[in-house]
């Protein structure tokens, strides 16, 4: 079972990936130099972070939780700092991935480390 230092350091890693993705917007297309250096060093720490979190959990987990998480924060940011508006059937598919995220973070037994 990984420990409470482990899930704090992949919230770490997932806000680090979804500061990135945010100034990967901003930079508008590597034409602006702050925004796109601050998305390489978010880039960059996510990965890293990411990568101690591997240590003591698997793969699979670890990429569920921060696929799923990192998907509702990146959207969140998307609506309310760029104004993007999301339909009925993207509000269905985010409540999708979040259900799944719950479902493998509870009820399965998978491998762990």
């Amino acid at each position: 079972m990984p420990s409470v230092a482990t899930y704090l350091t992949l919230l770490a890693a997932i806000l680090a990936e979804t500061f990135a993705t945010a100034m990967l917007q901003r930079s508008a297309q590597f034409t602006r130099p702050l925004p796109t250096l601050a998305m390489a060093a978010g880039y960059a720490l996510s990965f890293y972070l990411l990568s101690q979190v591997l240590r003591a959990m698997p793969l699979g987990i670890a990429y569920a939780l921060w696929s799923g998480l990192g998907i509702i924060l990146v959207t969140t940011i998307g609506v309310t700092a760029f104004g993007q508006k999301l339909d009925s059937a993207a509000l269905i598919g985010l409540g999708l991935i979040v259900s799944g995220v719950v479902v493998v973070n509870l009820f399965s037994s998978g491998p762990t480390h």
